[in-house]
């Protein structure tokens, strides 16, 4: 490939880079477009590694395009290669087997890192983010078997009632006073933690690790408490890190990520970024930089990423952040950012469900967070989102009665 050439290159083959890929073509660019992904994986959707994939007989990743489907786009897929190097004034990406490549737009859709335990290391202390990541945790999953999961956020919980669902002995260990200490609203997380008690999880809050060791056949943790913990294995789920470390070496700014502005571009013209790995200014929350680990996102922030780079509209990212998680049979959403609301207002909904509306000072609403049975809150906090995507400053007494139909609120 000379530098006549260069289209667009995306890196990172996750969620995010595939749907940029595929938003390039749907947007009538006829030009190179090249995917590269450090994986040795077709692209793949992540959620389901925690779930489905713990769960499945025969666990298969859930792919987001095969070979066939990137041919007919006509997206050259590079797989198991990493981009060592981002030489910006010749406008090209160095792949760690030796060639470079030249583009005339670059996506960085490098994602999240787990958080690792800086003093952990061993056979028997594992963490999530790929498939192969999820099968070797499988392979520890069954009737009787210990488990030991550091971390009471997402990943951690779901990992747990998968683990539970298969028979293991679970004990998660939070050194936060509470589970889900960050973006879940106390009265939603104490359901899931009562859920979880029920199904047998040994929940411990409020103790952190003074230091884990392993061997060939188990993992030894001790807590601060003193407490010893033995597992046959010890998953950390303690959040994750943006990768940005080609962002960084090519003199990007960083700001807990890549920075980006409202049109997903990075400090360099010639250079976007998005999904998991940026940091983006939100338009209704007054600008404030946020970072978005969520799977919609993902999604949303390829496709825009897509359209800005053919300088089609130079379109702001707008959308109101959306988080999911299921867990048993219990389906926890939110819409929004909680922490932005100064006052509560719950609403049942029937069913053992219910949604907490959050509102700002000045009445706004600007979060809506739920749980219950399956999908028991997805249809009110789809049509919240369209109210806090409107600015709506709702009556609080309509909010908590179930007889006022939200989408009333809407046309109002």
């Amino acid at each position: 490939m000379t530098a006549m050439d260069a289209g667009m290159v995306i890196i990172g083959a996750g969620e995010c880079g595939a749907r940029a890929a595929f938003a390039l073509r749907e947007q009538g660019y006829d030009g190179p477009v090249t995917l590269v992904g450090a994986e040795r994986h077709l692209p793949y959707e992540r959620p389901p590694l925690s779930k489905e994939t713990m769960l499945a007989d025969n666990p298969q990743a859930k792919t987001i395009a095969d070979h066939v489907r990137l041919a007919a786009h006509d997206i050259d897929f590079i797989a198991e290669t990493a981009v060592t190097a981002i030489d910006r004034d010749a406008r090209s990406v160095q792949l760690g087997n030796g060639p470079s490549l030249p583009y005339e737009r670059l996506l960085l859709a490098t994602g999240a890192v787990p958080r690792r335990l800086s003093f952990v290391h061993g056979p028997r202390m594992a963490y999530l983010r790929t498939f192969d990541d999820a099968l070797a945790i499988r392979r520890h999953l069954g009737p009787g078997r210990p488990i030991a999961i550091i971390g009471g956020g997402f990943i951690g919980l779901e990992l747990a009632a998968s683990a539970r669902r298969l028979g293991a002995e679970v004990i998660l260990i939070e050194a936060q006073p509470r589970i889900l200490m960050r973006g879940v609203p106390e009265e939603i997380a104490s359901v899931i933690d009562a859920r979880h008690r029920a199904e047998g999880v040994e929940l411990v809050t409020g103790d952190g690790i003074a230091d884990m060791a392993d061997d060939d056949a188990s993992v030894t943790i001790r807590l601060a408490s003193g407490r010893r913990v033995d597992a046959d294995l010890a998953i950390i789920g303690i959040g994750a890190m943006p990768v940005t470390d080609l962002a960084q070496a090519a003199g990007l700014v960083i700001d807990n990520g890549i920075a980006v502005n409202e049109h997903l571009r990075t400090s360099d013209p010639h250079i976007f970024a998005a999904g998991d790995c940026c940091s983006f200014p939100l338009a209704l929350y007054g600008g404030r930089r946020v970072r978005l680990e969520a799977w919609r996102n993902a999604q949303e922030q390829g496709a825009l990423a897509a359209r800005n780079m053919l300088g089609l509209a130079d379109e702001p990212y707008g959308a109101v952040p959306w988080f999911w998680s299921d867990q048993y049979d219990l389906g926890l959403q939110i819409a929004g950012l909680c922490d932005e609301g100064k006052r509560v207002v719950r609403r049942d909904v029937g069913d053992a469900a219910f949604i907490l509306f959050h509102l700002s000072e000045d009445g706004r609403l600007v979060a809506a967070s739920g749980i219950g049975p399956g999908t028991a809150v997805a249809r009110d906090i789809r049509l919240a989102e369209m109210l806090i995507a409107r600015g709506t400053r709702p009556d609080a007494q309509h909010l908590a009665s179930p007889a006022t139909k939200l989408k009333a609120l809407l046309a109002a």
